[in-house]
């Protein structure tokens, strides 16, 4: 009997894979659910954008925050980076108003060497002044200002109904800004009311006790 292969015969038929699913037929879809699953998909990419859309706005904003910040920080390092000289400028400039304080008041009579003298030393007071007020420092006469803590620093104070209390009836010393910012602050005497008089024969406890009473 012979062994050969009968080339008409049809081949057999191969078996599926090990664990392989069977293949089923698609379920064809309705155009209402294609309708559907498209609708749903859309949403889902609006939803995405609209996120994509609220990182890209805050990683925007955040970038402007820091170079805002960093502008910042350029402008203050430029603009104060003399502070420490200004303040030792200031100090010889206060230190030539003393000097022009200590001379005598004008006098017809007086030499002429002290009127020159007084006169060159005011001249070269407003050159000096107008030439710290072109780089931004600046002085203030607080005298008959109300009493600011953030730029005056109160040595004394005076009992006076010529100002009302509060008020800066005398400065020892200017106060000095560069651009806005405080170099050294105004020394001065504050008024304050007068305590109230004591009636006759009353002593301060008295009146102490006569107030609490009312």
């Amino acid at each position: 009997m012979s062994t050969e292969p009968n080339p008409t015969a049809s081949p057999a038929p191969q078996a599926a894979p090990l664990g392989a699913a069977p293949l089923e037929a698609e379920a064809p879809q309705t155009p209402e659910q294609l309708m559907q699953a498209a609708s749903v998909r859309i949403t889902a990419l609006e939803a995405e954008l609209e996120e994509m859309k609220d990182r890209w706005m805050r990683a925007e904003a955040e970038t402007a925050n820091v170079r805002a910040r960093a502008k910042r920080e350029v402008d203050d390092a430029r603009q104060y980076a003399v502070q420490s000289f200004a303040r030792d400028v200031v100090e010889a400039a206060e230190n030539l108003r003393r000097g022009l304080e200590a001379l005598p008041a004008p006098d017809e009579a007086e030499p002429e060497i002290l009127s020159r003298l007084r006169t060159g030393f005011e001249g070269v007071e407003r050159s000096f002044l107008s030439l710290l007020e072109r780089h931004g420092v600046t002085r203030q006469d607080p005298t008959g200002a109300p009493f600011d803590p953030n730029l005056h620093q109160a040595m004394a104070e005076q009992e006076t109904t010529d100002h009302p209390p509060g008020t800066v009836v005398q400065a020892w010393t200017g106060c000095w800004t560069l651009r806005g910012r405080l170099l050294r602050p105004a020394m001065v005497m504050v008024a304050k009311a007068p305590a109230p008089e004591l009636p006759a024969g009353a002593s301060q406890p008295d009146v102490e006790k006569l107030d609490r009473t009312v």
